[in-house]
Parts: C-alpha cells; sequence; structure tokens
C-alpha cells in the first residue's frame, strides 16, 4: 500500500478533517485552494466507489487545465496508473478517474457517477452548473462537494457561502485569509496593501464579501441623532412585485426585490432626518395597508410613487384604502428623469452624506440600510433602501426665499390665496 504524506497548512487540515458533506471554502489568492483541491480529489478518488469517478471543474476548460493538471499530476505520481492530457482525464492505481472539466462545456459535466466534486472558483461560474449539472449526479453515490473561490460580489457563491453559516445539517463555510498561509511572508502581503487599492486588497487577499464596490458613500459620512423640532415629513416609495410570496421557493426569495418605504422629516434648511425606511417583500393589499399605516402616522406634505405600472397596480387599492379610513394625502409621481439608477442615487445622496446634511433616527436600526448603502453599486446587493430615500429629493424642494419681516403678508382672498 502506497503511503501518502501530504503538507496541509493548518487550515487545509482543518477543512480536510471536517465531515460535512458540502464545503465552502472562501479564501483570499495564494491562499493554498489549488494544493487542498489536489490533495481532496486525490484522497477521495482512492475511496470512491468502484464505478464512481472524482471531478474537477474550473469556469473554463482551459483554465481547469492550468489551474490543477501539474498539481494534481506532482502530488499524485505515486497513486496515478496513467493520464492523459488531451482528454484531461487521470487513472488512479484503484480504477478511479478523476475527471478534470471546464463548467464553459456543461456537456462533458453530464453522464458521469461522481462520489466527489470540486468546483473553483464557484463565483464565476452560472449557479446551473451545480444546480441542474453536478447535483445529479453525485445522488445515486450520494457525493460529496467543495465550493472554494474569492468573492465577486454577494452572487450564488455568497449565497452558499451564506448557507454553510447557518445551521444546516449538510453545508458549513469557511473564510480564510492570504495571512492563512504560513509559508507567504506577512511583510510581502502588507507591501501589497500599501500598492493595492482598498477594494482590491480587500477582495483578493482579504477574501472579503462586505467590500463596498467604489466607495461611493462611506461608514464615516453617515451621522445619528434626534428629531428636529420643526420640518416638513415626506414619503417615497420605492415598489417591488406583488407576487405572492409564500408560493416563493425559500431559496429564491432573498434574492427578491423589497418595497422600501422612506419617511423623512425635512428642515427649512433643507436637512433630512430619516425617521425609518419600512421594507419588506408584500403582497398588493399589504403593501397598500403599509403605505396607509405610513400616511396616518406621519401625516406627510406628499407621497411619491414611482409612475409606472406598479404605481398603477398598487393606486386603486390605496385609494379605496384613504376612502374608506378617511385619511388623505397628495400623490406625486416619482420619475427617473432619463438618469440610471445609479445616478440617480448617487446625485441625491452623495452630497448630502458627505456634508452632514442627512441625519439617521438614533433610535432606529439601520443595519440594513448601511450594507445596502456602503455595498453600492455592487453585484448580487440589494439597493431598494437607498433608491427608496433618494426619492426624496423629488419631494422635498427646499425654498429659501427669506421674506422681509417688517411686511407681513395678509391674502385678499382666503379662497384664492391672491
Amino acid at each position: 500500500m502506497t503511503d501518502l504524506n501530504f503538507q496541509l497548512l493548518k487550515w487545509q487540515q482543518e477543512v480536510i478533517v471536517d465531515p460535512s458533506r458540502f464545503k465552502v471554502i472562501c479564501a483570499g489568492r495564494r491562499c493554498g485552494k489549488s494544493r487542498l483541491a489536489a490533495v481532496t480529489l486525490l484522497l477521495k478518488g482512492l475511496v470512491c466507489p468502484k464505478g464512481s469517478g472524482v471531478m474537477y471543474v474550473a469556469p473554463t476548460q482551459g483554465q481547469a487545465r492550468v489551474i490543477i493538471w501539474n498539481v494534481l499530476t506532482d502530488l499524485g505520481k505515486d497513486v496515478i496508473a496513467s493520464s492523459h492530457i488531451n482528454n484531461q482525464e487521470i487513472t488512479l492505481i484503484n480504477g478511479a478517474v478523476i475527471y478534470i472539466r471546464g463548467a464553459d462545456r456543461p456537456d462533458t459535466l453530464r453522464g458521469v457517477s461522481l462520489s466527489y466534486v470540486v468546483l473553483d472558483e464557484y463565483a464565476d461560474m452560472k449557479p446551473s452548473v451545480w444546480e441542474q449539472v453536478i447535483r445529479a449526479s453525485l445522488s445515486d453515490r450520494k457525493g460529496d462537494a467543495m465550493f472554494i473561490g474569492t468573492p465577486k460580489g454577494r452572487n450564488h457563491f455568497f449565497d452558499l457561502y451564506q448557507l454553510g453559516k447557518a445551521e444546516n445539517n449538510e453545508y458549513k463555510s469557511w473564510s480564510f485569509t492570504t495571512y492563512d498561509n504560513e509559508l507567504i511572508d506577512p511583510e510581502e502581503i502588507e507591501n501589497a496593501k500599501k500598492t493595492l487599492s482598498s477594494f482590491a486588497f480587500k477582495t483578493e487577499y482579504m477574501a472579503s464579501f462586505d467590500n463596498a464596490g467604489s466607495d461611493v458613500f462611506k461608514e464615516e459620512w453617515l451621522k445619528y441623532g434626534v428629531e428636529p423640532d420643526y420640518g416638513s415629513y415626506y414619503i417615497a416609495v420605492d415598489l417591488a412585485g406583488f407576487e405572492e410570496v409564500a408560493k416563493q421557493a425559500a431559496n429564491s426569495k432573498k434574492r427578491l426585490d423589497q418595497t422600501a418605504i422612506a419617511v423623512v422629516k425635512v428642515t427649512d434648511e433643507g436637512k433630512w432626518f430619516v425617521k425609518e425606511i419600512v421594507y419588506g417583500r408584500w403582497d398588493i393589499r399589504e403593501t397598500a395597508a403599509t403605505i396607509l399605516l405610513k400616511i396616518r402616522e406621519y401625516r406627510p406634505l406628499s407621497i411619491g410613487i414611482e409612475k409606472g405600472a406598479l404605481k398603477n397596480a398598487v393606486l386603486p387599492y390605496l385609494s379605496d384604502l384613504m376612502r374608506k379610513n378617511n385619511v388623505y394625502s397628495h400623490i406625486v409621481d416619482l420619475t427617473h428623469g432619463n438618469r440610471k439608477k445609479t445616478d440617480r442615487i448617487i446625485w441625491s445622496l452623495q452630497g448630502r452624506f458627505e456634508h452632514g446634511r442627512i441625519v439617521l433616527n438614533s433610535e432606529e436600526d439601520w443595519d440594513e440600510f448601511k450594507d445596502q448603502l456602503l455595498m453600492f453599486p455592487s453585484q448580487g446587493v440589494h439597493d431598494d433602501l437607498p433608491d427608496a430615500l433618494s426619492y426624496i429629493d423629488q419631494l422635498a424642494i427646499t425654498s429659501y426665499f427669506q421674506e422681509d419681516e417688517e411686511d407681513e403678508w395678509e391674502p385678499l382672498d382666503i379662497i384664492s390665496g391672491i
């Protein structure tokens, strides 16, 4: 029997000995991901049942060959019976085959009974590769899988990572940085930190999902305080769809946009006090009822709803509720003004936050809003709450007219205002 003695880093040992069926590893560059994948495939291949095999999948066939072929053939030279670089297959001494494939050719992933799969750089693959192809190949053998990657926004890889962080019987997640590779001089990492952008360093070295796309908004700009004694309320509504939420699959519900209702008190100086932002995925009746509740609670000067099909859908329900409850408010059509959403949010909010003209209610929980704002604009991250807040810009038109205190204006006609 061949005696295998793989030298592994501490974090690699921790992952390999863990019994979880599906392992999700978020790791920084040069952390040792490829070596972990190769060692795992060799060990699993040597014990896989007869008639089954193991597979390594990278985003493309070319990447798969470059990343893993040499590492596998070097580490496994004592247990490899044959290798064929043209068809990207390695046969071990027990007859098991290690298949090396690219996710860009999904047909090559089918028709094989697998006991183990490693999906490397999973964030760069389509989620259908796992959901529609690989998962079924593991079913007859009740096979296991390992997902490896560096964050690319909050996409399907982030969803799997979160699944492994929650209490789950099958999934388990880890996060490792380049510092976890004891073979890399920490000083080298620090030198890289000095030359790279904070975004690149946090993503590539620190494997951080919590990284703003372009530092459009900074956390130090966020101010908290108590409600001013004077000012007028405005409410802006960013509507999402009205599907029957209860029928949505549990794993897809979190990907859906949410309706957000921003309640803001605007002072005469044009400062915004954000009283609250209510949000949720509601059906059309619950959406209308929630809007009515806020109208009744705050009596805003106006309430803005984005013009379009969603407003047309909810307005009959809202009008009916206002009539029945004897609660009314002036409803304003909000428009995107021929601007992209990103430009509109930045134009409305960036300068105000930077110069302290927006204050958040210190009595509210702003974790979700902060996450969306600081990550904006980032792939896979919702922006419903900042979007709702940005619409206040269209409602609260501040007047800077300063009247002459000596002249008291009185209307000649109280009805017409003349």
